[in-house]
């Protein structure tokens, strides 16, 4: 993702100098929200399987199954 900015913002510095198209600054855009968006469901199904995993042990969120020492 972060490739995916620096990109954009290489692509973004040569529009404004004249040396890429406003099609290269434009497609860098969508190659930079596929990234984006392909790391956002990425930690959405992390934290899904984070709650299946935990229901999956027999954990819970109550809080009164928890122990002090």
């Amino acid at each position: 993702m972060n490739a995916a900015r620096q990109s954009l913002a290489l692509t973004t510095n040569q529009y404004k100098v004249g040396t890429a198209s406003a099609l290269d600054v434009i497609t860098t855009q969508v190659a930079a929200l596929n990234s984006e968006r392909a790391a956002a469901a990425i930690a959405g199904s992390r934290i899904g399987a984070s709650i299946l995993l935990v229901k999956a042990l027999g954990g819970g969120w109550d809080a009164d199954h928890i122990t002090a020492e």
